[in-house]
C-alpha cells in the first residue's frame, strides 16, 4: 500500500503523545473483551539505498517508530543516528507489546538528521517511510519493503528491512543439579559453608544474578539441591552467552569469603544431559598469580541438566505455522428476504450489514497469518442452483472444487454475488461444515508438524437445529488443529448457544465424551453493535493463541525450525 507522509509532528510534540501502552505497560482490559495473552517482540531495523540529502556527505539516517492509537500516529521510540551511511544497520532494538487479536499498525519513518539539531521533520529531511502491522512482521519474521515519500512516491530504490524476535521469556526452563569437590577451606575451626551463584553476562558486560543456591554447612564437597530457571533468565535464550559462576563461603555477617569462579555457557552445560557430567576448575585469580603450583580451589560438577521447552504462540507462528481461515454463513430463511431492508442479509450500499461487519473484523486479523491470503467461504441452510436442493456446506463462489476466495475482499464479493442466486431456506445445521473443516484439519494432523492451524468462523442468526450432531462434531474437532468462533447475528435468543462455549462447563458429546480442549468461542454481535469494529475481533480471537499452544503441546509438536534471518552481510555497519 502506498505510504502517505503527511505533515509530520516535530519530535517534541510527538513525545507528548508517546504510546506508553506499547512499551511494557499492560492496558486496562476492556469490559467487553478479555485481555489476550501478551508477548513482547523485538524489532531490528536496517535500510538500503537511502536517498542522499546532503551535498558534501551522505545522509545521517535515524528511524522513528510510530504506532497508531485511536486513529492517531504516536511516536513509540527512535533509533540512534548513524553518520554518513546510506545502508545503515541500526543497533537500536525496538520493543513492542504484541496482541494477536488486534491489528497493530506501525509506521517506520527515516529522516536525515543534522547534528545537534536532532531529527528534522521537513520534507527535505524525510528519506521515506513504510507502514505495516505487527502481525505481518511476526508472521513473516523478516519484512523488506520499499520506502515511500509523500503522495505515494517511491523514495528511489530505498528499502527498509524489519526483523522480529519474540522476547516473552516463554521459551521454557532448564533444571540444573550442581555439586562441588575439594573446595578450599576458608574457616579456621570448621569447614567452609559453600553456596553457588550464577550470573548472566549481558551485552553491555554487566552481570545479572540468575540464581543463588542454598548454603551447605561445614562441607568442602557439597551437593546443592537441583533448581529450575527459565532459559530467558539464564542466557536470554542464547546458548553461547557467557555465564559467570561463583562459589562463596557463607558468612552470617554478610562478608562472604570468595572461594573461586569459572566461566561457561549454556551450550557447554548441555553436555551434561543423560549420563554425562561436566566439570570446571573453580579458580581464584589471586591464588593463580601468587602460587606457583596452584591448580584450583576445587572442582564444580554439573551432575544433570534437563530442558523443559514451553513454546508460545509466537514460537509456532515464527516457525512458519499458517492460520487458515474459513467463514461459514447462515443463509436460512429466518434472516429475511435479502431484498427487504429489514433482512439481516440486506446489502445496503452505504453501510455493511452485520454479517459483513463480523466477517471483515475477524478476517482482517487472520489474513496477516496466511501467506497465500486465500480463504474458504461456505454457506449453509439455502437452496442452491442448479437443482435448488438444500445444502449445508456449499461454496459461496459455487466452485465445489475450490471454495477459496482471494482475500477478505474476495469473500465479501462472493457473498454479495451469491445472495441473488440462492433461496434462503433451512434448517440451521452447522455440524456438516464443522465436519468438513475437521476433515481438512485431520489431513494436516497426519503431517505431524505445526504447519497449519484452522479457524472456522460461523455466522448465524439463530440457535442451531442440529445441536446433538454439532456437539459431537465439536468434540471430534477438539482433537484436531482447529478453533471455532460462532458469532450470533440479529436479535434472536442465543441462550442455548452458550452450551457450545465451554466457559461455563465442559462441553460433552451426546454420549458424554468431553472435549479435549475448549475450542469454541461464542458471542452475540449485538453486544458489539455500538463498539469499534476491532472490539469484536479482540473478544473472539483472544483465546486463539492459547488454543493453538494447547493443541500442539498436547500433540508434542514443536515449532518448525525457521531459517535464520539476519540482515544481509553486505549491509554497511555504522561508521
Amino acid at each position: 500500500m502506498p505510504f502517505s507522509h503527511g505533515a509530520a509532528c516535530p519530535p517534541s510534540r510527538l513525545a507528548t503523545h508517546r504510546a506508553t501502552a506499547t512499551m511494557g505497560e499492560t492496558p486496562e482490559p476492556s469490559p467487553q473483551a478479555p485481555l489476550a495473552v501478551l508477548s513482547k517482540v523485538e524489532l531490528r531495523v536496517s535500510c538500503k539505498h537511502l536517498l542522499d540529502r546532503d551535498t558534501l556527505n551522505k545522509s545521517d539516517p535515524c528511524v522513528l517508530l510510530l504506532m497508531q492509537s485511536q486513529g492517531q500516529w504516536m511516536e513509540v521510540d527512535r533509533s540512534e543516528i548513524i553518520k554518513s551511511n546510506l545502508n545503515p544497520v541500526f543497533a537500536k532494538i525496538f520493543t513492542v507489546d504484541y496482541y494477536f487479536e488486534e491489528v497493530q499498525k506501525l509506521r517506520f519513518e527515516v529522516y536525515d538528521s543534522h547534528g545537534h539539531a536532532g531529527v528534522g521533520t521537513h520534507d527535505d529531511d524525510f528519506l521515506g517511510g513504510m507502514e505495516c502491522t505487527v502481525g505481518q512482521i511476526v508472521a513473516q519474521k523478516r519484512v523488506t519493503k520499499p520506502l515511500f515519500l509523500k503522495y505515494g512516491k517511491f523514495a528511489g530504490k530505498s528499502t527498509i528491512t524489519v526483523i522480529s524476535e519474540e522476547i516473552s521469556g516463554n521459551n521454557g526452563y532448564v533444571e540444573l543439579a550442581f555439586r562441588a569437590k575439594k573446595l578450599d577451606d576458608k574457616d579456621l575451626f570448621s569447614k567452609s559453608d559453600p553456596f553457588l551463584e550464577i550470573y548472566r553476562i549481558d551485552d553491555d558486560r554487566s552481570e545479572q544474578l540468575v540464581y543463588r543456591t542454598e548454603v551447605v554447612k561445614n562441607n568442602l564437597s557439597p551437593i546443592w539441591e537441583p533448581f529450575k530457571v527459565s532459559l530467558n533468565s539464564l542466557c536470554s535464550c542464547e546458548e553461547k552467552r557467557k555465564l559467570r559462576c561463583v562459589v562463596w563461603d557463607y558468612d552470617s555477617r554478610g562478608k562472604h569469603d570468595f572461594i573461586g569462579e569459572f566461566f561457561t555457557t549454556f551450550e557447554e552445560m548441555q553436555k551434561a544431559m543423560g549420563e554425562n557430567k561436566v566439570q570446571w576448575d573453580c579458580m581464584n585469580p589471586k591464588y593463580k598469580l601468587k602460587k606457583r603450583n596452584y591448580k584450583n580451589s576445587g572442582v564444580v560438577v554439573l551432575l544433570d541438566l534437563k530442558i523443559h521447552r514451553v513454546y508460545s504462540f509466537l514460537d509456532y507462528i515464527m516457525g512458519g505455522c499458517q492460520i487458515h481461515f474459513t467463514v461459514a454463513i447462515d443463509f436460512t430463511a429466518s434472516n429475511g428476504d435479502p431484498r427487504n431492508s429489514c433482512s439481516l442479509h440486506y446489502i445496503n450500499p452505504y453501510q455493511p450489514n452485520e454479517y459483513l461487519k463480523a466477517l471483515v473484523a475477524v478476517g482482517e486479523i487472520c489474513q496477516d497469518y496466511d501467506s497465500d491470503k486465500k480463504f474458504s467461504a461456505l454457506g449453509f441452510g439455502a437452496r442452491i442452483p442448479p437443482k435448488y436442493e438444500v445444502s449445508h456446506d456449499f461454496a459461496i463462489n459455487f466452485n465445489p472444487d475450490n471454495d477459496e476466495c482471494e482475500g477478505i475482499q474476495g469473500v465479501v464479493e462472493s457473498y454479495q454475488s451469491c445472495l441473488p442466486k440462492i433461496q434462503l431456506y433451512g434448517p440451521t445445521n452447522v455440524a456438516p461444515i464443522i465436519s468438513k473443516v475437521a476433515r481438512v484439519a485431520a489431513n494436516e494432523e497426519r503431517t505431524k508438524e505445526a504447519s497449519q492451524y484452522f479457524i472456522l468462523l460461523i455466522l448465524t442468526d439463530g440457535v442451531v437445529t442440529d445441536m446433538a450432531d454439532t456437539r459431537e462434531a465439536i468434540v471430534r474437532a477438539s482433537y484436531l488443529p482447529m478453533s471455532i468462533i460462532i458469532v450470533g447475528v440479529g436479535n434472536a435468543d442465543f441462550t442455548d448457544m452458550q452450551i457450545l462455549d465451554g466457559d461455563d462447563g465442559i462441553l460433552r458429546s451426546p454420549k458424554g465424551e468431553p472435549v479435549l480442549r475448549d475450542i469454541v468461542q461464542f458471542v452475540p454481535f449485538r453486544e458489539f453493535k455500538n463498539a469499534s469494529p476491532t472490539a469484536l475481533a479482540k473478544c473472539v480471537l483472544a483465546e486463539v493463541p492459547k488454543q493453538v499452544v494447547e493443541y500442539y503441546s498436547y500433540k508434542a509438536f514443536p515449532p518448525r525450525c525457521p531459517q535464520s534471518d539476519t540482515p544481509d552481510s553486505n549491509l554497511s555497519s555504522p561508521q
